[in-house]
Formats: C-alpha cells, structure tokens, sequence
C-alpha cells in the first residue's frame, strides 16, 4: 500500500504560514507609515486635527484601510501620543542615561531635550500642544498624555536624587523645585523660540540652567558636571541663527 502523499500536505502549509507572515508583515508595515504620517499631522495641527479623513488624504489611503488600523480616531490620538513618546526616549532619555550618575547625567537629560525642543521648532512638541488640548478634557488621550509627561518627570526627578546621592547637589536641594524649575526652562524656550520667534533663546535656557545648578550643587557637583551637549550640531543653518541668535 502506498504510502500517504504528507510531503505535498507540508508544502502546503508551509506556503500558507509564509503568506500569512508576510500578510501580517505589510500589514505592521502599512500601520507604521500610517502612524509615521499621522504623527507629521499632529505636530503641525495638533492632535484634535488627526482625523480618519484627513490621514486617509495624506496616506492617499481608503478611509476604510486607515480605520482597519485605527478603530477609532480616539484609537489614534493615543498610538501618537504612544509613538512620540518612544521617539522622545529614543533621543534623549536612553542616550543621556548612559552618562554617569550625578551632575553630568542631569546636564545630558537637559541637554537633549533642548536639542530635541531645537528640532521641533518647525513642527511642534506633542507634550505641550496637547497640554493645551486636553488639560480640562478628561478621558484615554489625556490619560495617555499625562501618564508619558509624568514618566519623563519621573526620569528627571531621578536623575536629580542621584545627583543629590552623588553629593553633586546640595542635601537641602529642593528635588521638586529644581525639577519645575528645568521643565519651566523648557517651556519658556518653546514659547520664545516657536511662537515669538525671538532670538537668543537656546542661549537663554542654557544660561537657565547653568544658574539653577549653580545655585543648587556643591563645589564637588560643579567640578564634576560635564558641558551641556552641543545641541546646535544638529540643527539646520536657518534654525541655529533663529534659536543661538
């Protein structure tokens, strides 16, 4: 008797297990550039202008196709908010965390987050805009915002208490003031920079900081702390004259 044809059968299902690995492939893919594009949008116009329509537009996509990745326009405000997280803590948290604990790693977290604030200029910050958007608006997106504001304060908080452990600042230092004190920095440079267009505002908040951590470090945290990283090695021309000016 002979016997059964099991090679052909494997065949089989090994074409369809490839065919389902690819479909589920460009189907990861096609999210990811739909979330790429949608993330371009809300920098521009804020996450209440991200719509199904409107990404369907820019993604010369279906309506249907966008909203088989995103359910819902809710769905997709928050998988921005999720996605520029992730590129938040790929620029500038894990990068400065590889400094060494104590002054240098704080001036590495603020140094980054001005570069970062330096290269949105020309679009915009999801934290603030959103702020602005959703601060007296309960519900998931603004869950979602303050939740990932909260994590990076928490990141910076750290890195200030390990500073303080370090004996680079002062036991009486003030973890709470000084952290208000630096993302009050940063929102004084976004509102100079992007929305007066004044010049000299990367020199300002630099300068900013340099007094907050003199007035808080001891004499062991000064000589420690390394220079602010040179955000301007970055930036274009055109912003560096706008924001150094």
């Amino acid at each position: 008797m002979s016997a059964l044809p099991e090679t052909p059968h494997k065949s089989g299902a090994a074409d369809g297990g490839r065919r389902s690995a690819r479909t589920l492939q460009k189907g990861q893919q096609t999210r990811a550039a739909i979330l790429e594009a949608a993330l371009g949008l809300a920098s521009h116009m804020g996450l209440e202008g991200l719509s199904i329509g409107a990404l369907a537009d820019v993604t010369k996509m279906s309506k249907s196709g966008v909203f088989a990745h995103f359910g819902s326009r809710e769905e997709l405000q928050i998988a921005v908010v999720t996605e520029y997280h992730a590129k938040f803590e790929e620029e500038v948290f894990f990068p400065a965390i590889r400094e060494p604990r104590g002054l240098p790693r704080l001036r590495a977290l603020f140094g980054r987050w001005v570069r970062r604030v330096s290269v949105e200029i020309d679009s915009g910050c999801i934290y603030i805009s959103g702020a602005v958007e959703f601060d007296d608006r309960p519900g998931p997106v603004r869950d979602a915002l303050v939740t990932m504001v909260k994590a990076w304060h928490a990141a910076l908080e750290k890195a200030i208490v390990l500073a303080k452990q370090a004996g680079h600042l002062k036991p009486e230092a003030d973890v709470d003031q000084m952290l208000f004190e630096l993302h009050g920095l940063i929102l004084s440079l976004h509102h100079d920079a992007r929305f007066l267009r004044r010049p000299g505002a990367l020199a300002r908040a630099s300068q900013g900081f340099e007094r907050i951590v003199s007035f808080y470090a001891t004499p062991a945290g000064l000589a420690a702390g390394a220079a602010i990283p040179e955000s301007g090695k970055t930036i274009s021309a055109s912003r560096k004259k706008r924001l150094s000016a």
